[in-house]
């Protein structure tokens, strides 16, 4: 049953997560900050230090999330067709969050929202898709 859970969840969970333990309160402007909190620095060999922020490290682990989604939205089991509803759902639900809640109205979430319905389109996709390969037409006469 766990298979048929979006593993996007994770990333979307984690940022409710750290916006929820705001102690100014739910707002854009603290989640703003929060997730602007520099992490590291990495010295580059440009002579430049490469800030990391919490926001880059949540994006880069949702866009690893993401294809390993995009991998499993290759199969033709049924349990792909729960994942990609369950995908959809879970869209529906960053996309009021996004609009609804203060803390959720910033680049980073959106940016999250955004790779959510990329999964649920590309699992559309790909399922009709191979879908067509497998069904076989015949021109009887």
């Amino acid at each position: 049953m766990f298979a048929a859970l979006p593993l996007l969840l994770l990333p979307v969970l984690v940022y409710n997560l750290i916006v929820l333990t705001l102690s100014g309160g739910f707002t854009a402007v603290d989640a703003d900050v929060r997730m602007d909190q520099r992490l590291f620095s990495v010295h580059m060999t440009s002579h430049i230090d490469w800030n990391v922020t919490l926001g880059d490290l949540l994006l880069a682990a949702a866009l690893v999330v993401l294809f390993v989604e995009l991998l499993k939205s290759t199969t033709s089991r049924r349990i792909a067709i729960v994942n990609h509803s369950l995908s959809l759902v879970l869209f529906i639900v960053c996309l009021v969050e996004f609009l609804l809640a203060p803390a959720c109205a910033t680049s980073t979430f959106f940016l999250l929202g955004l790779m959510v319905l990329l999964d649920v389109l590309a699992g559309f996709i790909v399922t009709i898709v191979s879908a067509r390969r497998d069904m076989e037409f015949t021109n009887e006469r």
